[in-house]
């Protein structure tokens, strides 16, 4: 379909057919322009959002990153009061800290 066929069917000029297309391209066009180019050519616009990570890899992440900074305080308290316990079964303790975070927390409503 040429550009003019296409801005017939849109009801705008071809100019603004090349223009609508440079902002396709460039990534500012509008929701509701493409939704109008769609239509023009009998089709629906489909938007979706498509996550980088599994849904349970996401949870576990934003839990592990939870268990680092909550330990982390707390090291560093511990530390200040010569109490440090060093970095022996860290990683242990970030497990079942996660583990703890997973059953008893919403994880989204922190900062």
């Amino acid at each position: 379909m040429t550009g003019v066929q296409f801005g017939k069917r849109l009801g705008i000029r071809p100019q603004s057919v090349e223009t609508l297309e440079k902002s396709e391209t460039n990534a500012s066009i509008q929701l509701k322009t493409l939704r109008r180019a769609a239509a023009a050519l009998d089709c629906t616009l489909v938007y979706a959002l498509v996550p980088n990570a599994s849904l349970e890899d996401a949870v576990r992440d934003r839990a592990r990153k939870i268990a680092i900074r909550d330990l982390g305080r707390v090291a560093h308290t511990m530390k200040l009061e010569a109490q440090a316990t060093g970095d022996a079964n860290l990683e242990a303790r970030i497990e079942a800290y996660i583990r703890d975070i997973l059953k008893e927390r919403d994880l989204w409503n922190e900062p």
